[in-house]
């Protein structure tokens, strides 16, 4: 007999908010349901009709900013713990990080739900070429930015940025629906590499000055925190030291060249 977890049902209640706010029945859903066990049952077929509309196009739904939270937390665990079996280890310096991006964002009581579910997803499979599109069409695309920040910022929670995670991290940009001049520019921030500067913002060593400037203008507000305001004012934050990344690169580049 296959064994179900048990979970507090007042806490499960709350995860399943996020669940069924993005309507996640894919892979998502199925990681989830096998954390909540019977307490999806009650769930499920809400869950379902409100797939099925979106799917027929029979009502559009606005997801409220705290259903996008909850989102954006389920996605980060689950793609967290892709990026943290990268490296074949499960580090303690990459949990910490995790713990205390939900401590900030949700509070300390939301923080032993949230790491047990990121304990179990380090034990399961997650298979990101099935998870990313999901993600992909749930999640708009500045949150799917800042969420890739994020899973990158992991990969350097114990000061070694491993090839293994920059190539998952890669392909967990693609499946998600971003950009490479995108995932390159955040891996960039971190992966330090010769003309890191350039990849930052989106464009080789040998653009012009006005492209340089060009591509400043554009990933300057693309990566601009109001874009991620419903996720609260700590993804905000967060956001902004992104977007200070940005700048310290445009910076770089303009002393470099001498553009005044």
């Amino acid at each position: 007999m296959q064994k179900v977890l048990k979970t507090n049902s007042m806490g499960a209640g709350k995860w399943i908010g996020g669940f069924l706010g993005w309507v996640t029945l894919g892979p998502i859903g199925a990681l989830l349901g096998f954390w909540f066990g019977a307490a999806v049952d009650g769930y499920i077929d809400r869950a379902r009709q409100l797939s099925d509309d979106n799917e027929t196009g029979a009502s559009r739904r606005y997801y409220s900013a705290s259903e996008q939270r909850n989102s954006f937390l389920v996605s980060l665990l689950v793609l967290s713990a892709a990026v943290i079996k990268a490296d074949g280890k499960t580090l303690q310096a990459e949990l910490d990080y995790v713990k205390e991006f939900v401590r900030k964002n949700f509070g300390d009581a939301a923080v032993p739900e949230a790491m047990r579910m990121l304990q179990e997803f380090t034990r399961q499979q997650v298979n990101i070429y099935q998870v990313g599109p999901q993600i992909a069409r749930y999640m708009n695309y500045s949150q799917r930015l800042q969420l890739f920040h994020y899973l990158t910022q992991i990969a350097l929670a114990d000061s070694e940025f491993h090839k293994s995670e920059k190539g998952v991290l890669e392909a967990i940009g693609a499946t998600i629906g971003l950009s490479q001049g995108d995932i390159n520019s955040v891996i960039s921030m971190f992966y330090k590499e010769t003309n890191s500067a350039y990849t930052v913002l989106g464009i080789s060593p040998t653009a012009s000055d006005d492209e340089v400037r060009t591509a400043y203008r554009r990933m300057a507000m693309k990566n601009h925190p109001d874009k991620v305001a419903t996720l609260g004012p700590d993804v905000q934050k967060a956001a902004a030291e992104k977007f200070r990344q940005v700048q310290e690169a445009y910076e770089t580049i303009k002393k470099e060249r001498g553009i005044l």
